[in-house]
């Protein structure tokens, strides 16, 4: 009895080693497993694009409203549509320092106010500001998207598609313009030009003294 007793402490005393040795060598394994882990996301799958394939080209006119329209067309086209509330001649006046013709309305349901801006008798530029209470950001742009593609550039303030002869944005909050680029730049270079010859007047103005 008492040798057994003695056995059974050796083997105790064997044993509890050989325990700890197990525990301390599955629990550095385990941390060593933990560090060759690492996380993988899984992508989601690409949403398709709402951009057809073969895109139209971006529009210069918006109903029976276009770039390029003369004056008399113009209020002819704005006094038929439904969606204006033109007034006439009331609602036109010319700018004599740009010499440029302004046609400005008001519109009912889906447009707020119209403004049309002409030189030499043609429209270059149209804005539309729509009624934000009936009518989103999100699905003017998607309709745009859906028949011109995606913008050429897009930013927080506008989103726009352009050739090389028509410019038209989405600008928020939310109205659509167009803008007849040729027409613009040429506006654009006389300005400059105008600018740069009166600054010359000036500087030979002061040598005069």
């Amino acid at each position: 009895m008492v040798w057994r007793a003695g056995t059974d402490n050796k083997l105790m005393k064997i044993t509890i080693p050989l325990f700890l040795f197990f525990l301390l060598f599955f629990a550095n394994f385990s941390v060593v497993q933990a560090q060759e882990t690492f996380d993988y996301t899984i992508p989601e799958p690409a949403k398709p694009s709402l951009a057809p394939e073969h895109p139209e080209a971006p529009p210069r006119k918006f109903r029976g409203l276009f770039l390029g329209q003369k004056l008399d067309d113009l209020k002819v086209a704005l006094t038929k549509d439904g969606l204006f509330t033109f007034r006439g001649d009331r609602d036109v006046s010319f700018l004599p320092v740009r010499e440029q013709t302004l046609v400005e309305t008001t519109g009912l349901s889906f447009v707020r106010r119209a403004y049309f801006q002409l030189v030499d008798g043609a429209v270059f530029i149209m804005s539309f500001s729509l009624d934000t209470q009936i009518m989103d950001h999100y699905s003017v742009f998607t309709s745009f998207v859906k028949k011109y593609g995606e913008p050429t550039t897009l930013s927080p303030s506008e989103a726009v598609w352009e050739t090389d002869d028509t410019r038209v944005s989405i600008e928020r909050p939310l109205s659509v313009k167009y803008i007849d680029k040729k027409v613009f730049d040429r506006l654009t270079a006389d300005s400059k030009a105008k600018e740069d010859f009166e600054l010359l007047n000036r500087g030979d103005f002061l040598n005069d003294f």
